[in-house]
C-alpha cells in the first residue's frame, strides 16, 4: 500500500471516529437536557438528592480522569517520537487510572445502596416526588458513563498490546489517535456530570 492510500485510510478512520464521537455527544446531551427539564420541575428535590452524593468521591474520580486524559495525550506524543517504552508506560498509567475510577465508583454506588438510595427503594418511594427521578437519572447517567470507561479501557489495553508488538508505531499512530480521542470524550462527559450532580446547590 502506497503512502497516499495510507494517508486516505488514516483520514477516513479519523473522520469515522469524529462521527462516532458526535453520536455519543448527542446521547449524553439528551440525558443532560432531560436532567435540566426535571431540575426545573423539582429544584428542591434535586438539590436534596445532590447533597446525598459524596463530593469527595466525585472529586477523586475527576482528578483520575483528568490525569488519565493527560497521560494518554503524552502517550500519543511519545509514540509519534518513537519512544515506545515511554508510550507503553503512559498507557499503563492511563489504564490504572481507569481501573481506580471504576473501583471508586463501585464503592460510591455501594454506599448509596447501603443507605437505601436506589431506584425503587423504600426510602425513595416514601420521599417527595422528584427525589426518585434524581437518583434514577444519576444511576442511568453515571452507569452509562462507567460503561464507556470500561469500553475505553478495553480499547486502550488492545492498543497497548499492539504497541508492544510494534503493530502501532510513530509512522502509523492513527489507532492510538482515535483511542485517545475516545478517552478524551469520556473525560469531557464526566466534566459535565460532576458539577451537574455533585455540585448541585
Amino acid at each position: 500500500m502506497n503512502s497516499t492510500a495510507q494517508h486516505h485510510d488514516a483520514e477516513g478512520a479519523k473522520l469515522g471516529m469524529w462521527l462516532f464521537l458526535f453520536s455519543e455527544l448527542l446521547l449524553f446531551g439528551g440525558l443532560f437536557v432531560l436532567f435540566a427539564v426535571y431540575l426545573q420541575r423539582y429544584p428542591l428535590q434535586f438539590a436534596a438528592g445532590g447533597r446525598e452524593l459524596s463530593v469527595a468521591f466525585g472529586t477523586v474520580n475527576t482528578v483520575l480522569l483528568l490525569t488519565s486524559s493527560m497521560t494518554v495525550a503524552l502517550a500519543l506524543e511519545a509514540l509519534r517520537r518513537n519512544r515506545r517504552r515511554l508510550c507503553e508506560s503512559l498507557l499503563g498509567f492511563t489504564l490504572l487510572a481507569a481501573l481506580l475510577f471504576l473501583v471508586n465508583k463501585g464503592f460510591e454506588w455501594h454506599a448509596k445502596f447501603q443507605h437505601d438510595l436506589y431506584p425503587g427503594s423504600a426510602t425513595l418511594q416514601q420521599a417527595p416526588p422528584g427525589r426518585d427521578v434524581f437518583f434514577g437519572l444519576y444511576y442511568l447517567t453515571t452507569g452509562l458513563h462507567g460503561l464507556h470507561v470500561i469500553i475505553g479501557g478495553v480499547l486502550l489495553a488492545w492498543i497497548l498490546a499492539l504497541v508492544r508488538c510494534d503493530r502501532i508505531n510513530g509512522a502509523s499512530p492513527t489507532v492510538l489517535e482515535n483511542g485517545a480521542l475516545y478517552w478524551h470524550l469520556v473525560d469531557i462527559i464526566w466534566i459535565f456530570i460532576f458539577p451537574l450532580y455533585y455540585l448541585l446547590l
